[in-house]
């Protein structure tokens, strides 16, 4: 299974940026394999989607409240996948976590990396 490490949070005014990264461990070349994604949960709501990117970085989404703000990417040669945010707003404070968006495949959820926006 992937072990996952999210890390790149902390405070941030209203539009400022930030740039989070996720190292997943344990997969070795099989990284390739699997499509990635961003999801965030905050305080008293649901995870939910945030960006996705496929296995060659070829393909990539959005959820609709992130775009043109955020941008996923993926180095398959050290088996990271990051997020740049950008205009970052109040409401994008969450705790940001990684992991495959393949379909039937889920790993166990990393502590994640908290993203707190002020206004």
């Amino acid at each position: 299974q992937g072990q996952l490490a999210e890390s790149g949070g902390g405070l941030v005014q209203a539009g400022g940026s930030l740039r989070l990264s996720c190292a997943v461990a344990g997969r070795g070349r099989t990284f390739t394999f699997f499509d990635m994604g961003w999801f965030r949960q905050a305080p008293g709501k649901e995870r939910e989607f945030v960006a996705a990117v496929s296995r060659s970085g070829d393909k990539i989404d959005y959820a609709d409240f992130v775009k043109g703000r955020f941008t996923i990417s993926r180095d398959n040669t050290k088996n990271t996948v990051d997020l740049q945010m950008n205009d970052l707003k109040p409401e994008d404070t969450a705790v940001y976590y990684c992991n495959s968006n393949t379909l039937g495949v889920q790993w166990p959820w990393g502590q994640g990396t908290q993203v707190t926006v002020s206004s």
